[in-house]
Parts: structure tokens; C-alpha cells; sequence
């Protein structure tokens, strides 16, 4: 009794509160069988940068060949330099404090093999596998940063040694050297490196699991080149065991997390499952919300009696988020959001604010012409490196508010403290579902499902990521554009006493309109007459006879009853 007792204790004090992460069943719980949801969110951009996250995709996608284009400008020890403050900037204790207050309860790291191990070309001893300090420090300081804040920490082998697929962007595949697939040297060197992880944090509560190899797409023999078509998947199969089996050699604890081709979704000829604490992967983007975009997954769960996570998804309007969020909520499904930071993201929950100095760089890129000068290349470079820290950022609190408070509450927020008398803005309208906080007839990406469906939802890509278009003007100011007849606009307002106002707006457009303003039960308050001010951006107001407002809190909308009417502010005197 007096060892069993002892024993409890020991456990207890190793993994402190028995959050520890298992299977059961189709569920994924903790120590105390306790279902647990993962709501996550995907480092991306830290370790690994895609073109797309940089701005360079159009002539630098995989990041070697980003790495090529910084080293041109600033050379090798100047590109150096921009990655160690790159990377020191880009995940800190205030990311992590951050995340847990917004209310994620996991993350997902994707993990660049290169920090943690030389590729086998840089070897000096054919076989050796060289550890290096950099990437296992960054690892166990954001894993203390979980455990403070009582985070599940994924790791995700996103770069495999030689790279796991055809899209090179991805998992940094220089093609020019052999593949994860072609070289038994690189699948030794990812056994290996898994091997490492796992005695490193075999006993680690807040470890959440390790996912193998992060979206496969390799044609083995099929014709797909992304492997979408592969029906045997055997080389897959075989790699993702031979890790497990040497993960369990030294951690027994820990969930194993696999993942299909076809970027994670192809899971033709799994063999026999090997392990009895594993849950299988699935990535989801730019399709409908519906059962019938998550049967295979389900019918995995279902098949084999084990659970499902939602490993990457995102890069959508803030209505998918919410209505995908409830569809998982629905089935009892976690999932890791995509990407944490990235340059002008508004469909993220951080955005990392471009300058002009870093936009000459792209140019110069993309088009040549004459070649910033060492010094300046190198401020830019820095600058946008300094950009990446927690308090450089901006929040996007209206894609946090879809992801957690618009999945299960339909009321509307507002979106600043809007106060009458006073200007307020076109873009600050109130937070919240579409068809309750706005309207806009394109507000979803669905080219997957419908190619026809293919939409910016946020046209001008600026400021939120509803499906409200949002431009910047010539003279840096924002406004709402791209409008369409039956589209309509909410505001909260707070009026210090009831009072009748004179409504001045300022809009822009080509074209005779009208609006008309409601407030939010319906009734009419006005009807407005807007003549053709000669441009989308000459600007001209408009006032109109007085509102009454009462005192305290009212609801507006104001409705588009033409298209092309460009509204910049109104202002309530």
C-alpha cells in the first residue's frame, strides 16, 4: 500500500496537475479520462516561412530560395543576422500569454528539421546525425511557456529532412537534392530526430503529442504529383511505423499523431494500426462546412476506432471560421488554426505590418531595376525582424471573436466606442455573424468545393476579415467599397442624451445611389440621395435631415440600395 502510495505521489509530482494526453476510444482525454477539445493554433511562419507569409511567393516560395534572395542584398552574415532576430522575435512568452487569454488551449509547432540537426550532405561522417542546441532551446522555452500557461504543446515535423512532397513551398524541398523518398539516409536521420525528441520530453505533461510528417504529397505510383491519387501509400505507411517504433523505445507516454498524403487527407492502404495511442490528422481548407467535407475523417474515426484532430485549417473570412468551429464542436473534433503571423494577414489573429522600405525590397525582386544598397536592404530587413515581437503587432480581435464568441452567441459587439456626437468611421462597424452584424454578398472562400465560388471575401484585403471590402486610399485613409444592392452595415451608438442629429456622410462613387438607415428592429429612420461626386475616391458629404437617437445605447444600419457606393464615415452633430 505504502508503495502504491508513493508511486501516486511520484506520477503526481512528475506530471503535476495529470494533464497528460492519451487516447480512448474515439477520444482524445487526459490522466483523468476527461474529454479534451483542442482548440489550437498553428506556429506558422516561426521556423519555417512560406513566400506566401514574406510577400516573396511570386519569386521565392521554399525558404532556402528566400534565404538566396536576402543573402544577394545583405550576404551570408547579414542574412544570418535576420533570422536570428527573425526567430527571436517571432514567438515569445507574450505570443504564449497572449493565445491563452484569447482562449486557444493548444499549439501546434512546425518544425524546421535544420534547426535541430545538419542535412546529410553537411555531414561529416556519412550517417551522423550532428544535434544542434538552436532548435531544441526554441522548443523548450516555448514548451515552458505552455506549461505556464496550462497549454498543450504539438510538435509537427513540418520540414522533414529532404522534404516529404512535390510542393516544395511547404517543407523547403530543394529538389535539387534527394528527397525524404529517395534517400534512406534522410529517413534515417527523421527517425532519428523524432527518437531525440522523444527522450527529450518523454515526461512532459504538457507535451500534447508529436505529428509525424506534416501534409505528404509524393506520387509513389500514381500520377498525382501531390499523391492525392495514391492507393497503396505504402512507403508513408512504413516510415510513419518505423518513427513510432523508435519513439516507444524511449516514450511510452506520449500520443502519436499520423497523417495521410494528398496533404494529409489520402489515407488509402493504411495497414494494421501499430500503436494503441495514436489519433489521425486531417487538414481542411476552401471547401464547405458540411458532413459531407468531413465523412472520410469521421468514417476514419468510426473504422478504427480512434480519434480525429484537425490539424491545419484556415486562410478563410471570419464566417467560415465560425461556421467551421461549429461544425467540429458538432462532432467532437479539435483543431490547429493557420498561420500565427504572417506580413498583411487579415486572416489571422496577428498581423505583421509591412514598410515601405521592405515593399522596395519585393520590387526589386520581382522586377530588378536598380539594387538597394547594403545598408538600406539590411535596415528594412531589420525593421520587418523587429515587426514580428508580440508588442509590434497588431491583434485582430474581430477573427478572435468569430473563432470563439460568434460560434456559439449571435449577438452583436461593438467594434469601437462609438459616441454621438462624433465621426465614426465606415470600416468600425459592429462585431459580429453576418446577417447580425453586416451583410455582403461574397464572404466566403469555397474554391475546392466550387471553383466557381473562388472569393477574396474582404476584397481589398484591408483591416477585418469579414466579407465586408474594406480599400486603403490614395491618402492612406480606409474605407468600404466593392458595395452591393441589399448590403448593409451595423453601428452601436451611445448617445449622452436623447437628441435629434444631423447624419452627414461622406461617400464616393460614380454613379447616382441611395441609402437608406434603419435601426436595428427595422424601423425606417431616413432615406439618403447620393449624387455621383465624379470618382471612387472624390469624396463629398452629404447631410441630412435630423435623427433622434435616445439616450444611452442605439443600433443602426444603414443599407446599400445600389451597388458601387463607396461610404468613408458619417459623422452624427
Amino acid at each position: 500500500m505504502k508503495r502504491s502510495i508513493l508511486i501516486s505521489a511520484l506520477l503526481l509530482s512528475q506530471f503535476g496537475t495529470s494533464q497528460l494526453l492519451k487516447t480512448s476510444g474515439q477520444k482524445i482525454v487526459n490522466d483523468r479520462d476527461e474529454n479534451i477539445r483542442l482548440r489550437g493554433l498553428g506556429l506558422g511562419g516561426w521556423m519555417l516561412q512560406e513566400g506566401y507569409m514574406l510577400k516573396t511567393a511570386d519569386f521565392a516560395g521554399p525558404q532556402f530560395k528566400i534565404k538566396e534572395k536576402i543573402a544577394e542584398l545583405i550576404g551570408e552574415d547579414g542574412m544570418n543576422n535576420f533570422y536570428k532576430a527573425y526567430l527571436k522575435n517571432g514567438i515569445t512568452k507574450q505570443d504564449i500569454d497572449f493565445l491563452k487569454k484569447a482562449g486557444f488551449n493548444s499549439i501546434r509547432l512546425p518544425m524546421h528539421y535544420n534547426l535541430y540537426t545538419l542535412p546529410i550532405e553537411k555531414e561529416a561522417i556519412n550517417g551522423q546525425n550532428t544535434w544542434l542546441e538552436e532548435g531544441f532551446k526554441m522548443t523548450d522555452d516555448l514548451l515552458k511557456w505552455c506549461k505556464d500557461n496550462k497549454i498543450y504543446l504539438i510538435l509537427d515535423l513540418h520540414a522533414a529532412p529532404g522534404g516529404q512532397g512535390n510542393d516544395a513551398n511547404i517543407s523547403d524541398n530543394d529538389k535539387s537534392k534527394p528527397s525524404l523518398w529517395e534517400s534512406e539516409e534522410n529517413q534515417k536521420k527523421t527517425i532519428a530526430l523524432w527518437k531525440k525528441l522523444a527522450e527529450r520530453y518523454k515526461d512532459e505533461p504538457w507535451m500534447g503529442g508529436y505529428d509525424l510528417i506534416n501534409e505528404p504529397n509524393i506520387n509513389f505510383t500514381g500520377k498525382n504529383p501531390n499523391g492525392t491519387d495514391e492507393m497503396s501509400n505504402a512507403p508513408l505507411w512504413k516510415l510513419q511505423k518505423d518513427i513510432t517504433e523508435a519513439i516507444r523505445e524511449v516514450d511510452k507516454n506520449h500520443m502519436i499523431i499520423i497523417e495521410g498524403n494528398g496533404w494529409g487527407n489520402n489515407y488509402n492502404g493504411l495497414i494494421p494500426i501499430w500503436d494503441n495511442n495514436m489519433a489521425f490528422s486531417f487538414h481542411k481548407y476552401w471547401n464547405y462546412n458540411n458532413e459531407e467535407t468531413i465523412k472520410f475523417a469521421l468514417d476514419l474515426r468510426e473504422k478504427y476506432n480512434m480519434p480525429i484532430w484537425l490539424g491545419e485549417t484556415g486562410e478563410n473570412s471570419n464566417v467560415w471560421f465560425t461556421e467551421l468551429i461549429q461544425l467540429l464542436d458538432k462532432h467532437n473534433i479539435g483543431y490547429a488554426f493557420w498561420p500565427m503571423k504572417k506580413i498583411d494577414n487579415i486572416a489571422g489573429i496577428t498581423n505583421v505590418k509591412i514598410t515601405p522600405e521592405y515593399q522596395k525590397l519585393l520590387d526589386y525582386w520581382k522586377n530588378g531595376g536598380e539594387k538597394p544598397s547594403k545598408e538600406f536592404a539590411t535596415k528594412a530587413l531589420m525593421v520587418i525582424a523587429d515587426h514580428y515581437k508580440f508588442s509590434q503587432v497588431e491583434i485582430k480581435n474581430d477573427v478572435i471573436d468569430a473563432m470563439f464568441r460568434q460560434t456559439k452567441d449571435n449577438s452583436t459587439k461593438p467594434f469601437k466606442n462609438h459616441q454621438a456626437p462624433g465621426k465614426i468611421f465606415a470600416t468600425d462597424y459592429d462585431l459580429g455573424r453576418m446577417d447580425f452584424a453586416y451583410n455582403d454578398q461574397d464572404f466566403i472562400n469555397l474554391w475546392v468545393s466550387d471553383p466557381a465560388k473562388r472569393s477574396e471575401w474582404n476584397s481589398g484585403n484591408q483591416l477585418r476579415n469579414d466579407g465586408v471590402d474594406i480599400y486603403q486610399s490614395k491618402d492612406k485613409q480606409y474605407y468600404v467599397g466593392k458595395t452591393d444592392k441589399g448590403e448593409w452595415l451595423q453601428y452601436t451608438i451611445h448617445s449622452k442624451t436623447d437628441k435629434a442629429y444631423t447624419f452627414d456622410i461622406n461617400y464616393a462613387s460614380n454613379k447616382s445611389g441611395k441609402i437608406r438607415i434603419e435601426d436595428a428592429s427595422g424601423i425606417l429612420l431616413t432615406n439618403i440621395s447620393l449624387n455621383p461626386t465624379g470618382g471612387n475616391e472624390n469624396w463629398k458629404t452629404i447631410s441630412t435631415k435630423e435623427i433622434i437617437f435616445k439616450k444611452g445605447e442605439n443600433k443602426i444600419r444603414i443599407y446599400f440600395e445600389n451597388d458601387a457606393i463607396n461610404l468613408n464615415y458619417f459623422e452624427l452633430r
